[in-house]
């Protein structure tokens, strides 16, 4: 098996609630690491992670932004107890990031969206291979079926409009004109939402 020679965090983000920072930094405690916090002036805060024997640090610092605190960070890691921690931070509080896990002889590329790896791309001197790529199956059918049953309303709505000129042509009042014609507003604007 191939010896990873480093990982690198591109362009990651955390986006946390209040409480969301409690159980991020109860979370890192919990982990084989070091671990320290400083409260700066504006409310922010600013987190280090150090590998056990002190050689790698990661530093996050959170932005308090209203009831938010977001950080972004890039890094370099090659120490695997805390590329392993780093994963774990990205996927238990749905971080987005690219991450690169490089090899002597290639890299894998992995983007992660709120947490979940969406695509897997490997990289050679010869090129790029998607290995993986994620697909919403379930989501799909369901916009397919809610497409297909707005189709079936619209059609609906379209033979009732039908019935409801012919009754109009057939109305002998002046009153039950009208009255045809609120309906046929109605179903006309029910329509118009649909067909958007």
């Amino acid at each position: 098996m191939a010896q990873r020679i480093a990982t690198e965090y591109v362009n990651a983000k955390l986006q946390l609630t209040r409480e969301e920072m409690t159980r991020f930094y109860r979370f890192i405690k919990e982990q084989q690491v070091r671990f320290s916090v400083m409260v700066l002036d504006n409310g922010s805060q600013e987190a280090v992670l150090e590998d056990s024997a002190g050689r790698e640090k990661v530093r996050f610092v959170f932005q308090q932004e209203d009831d938010r605190f977001i950080c972004q960070w890039s890094c370099r890691i090659t120490q695997p107890a805390l590329t392993n921690v780093m994963r774990k931070v990205v996927s238990v509080f749905k971080g987005d990031a690219v991450v690169n896990r490089i090899y002597s002889h290639y890299t894998m590329i992995y983007h992660y969206q709120a947490g979940a790896v969406q695509r897997i791309v490997e990289q050679t001197a010869n090129g790029d291979r998607l290995v993986f790529q994620f697909k919403d199956t379930l989501g799909e059918l369901e916009r397919t079926f809610r497409m297909k049953s707005v189709e079936g309303e619209i059609e609906w709505l379209k033979r009732a409009v039908n019935r409801l000129l012919d009754q109009r042509l057939a109305a002998s009042t002046e009153q039950a004109k009208q009255e045809v014609d609120q309906q046929l507003a109605e179903l006309s604007n029910q329509l118009f939402a649909l067909e958007a």
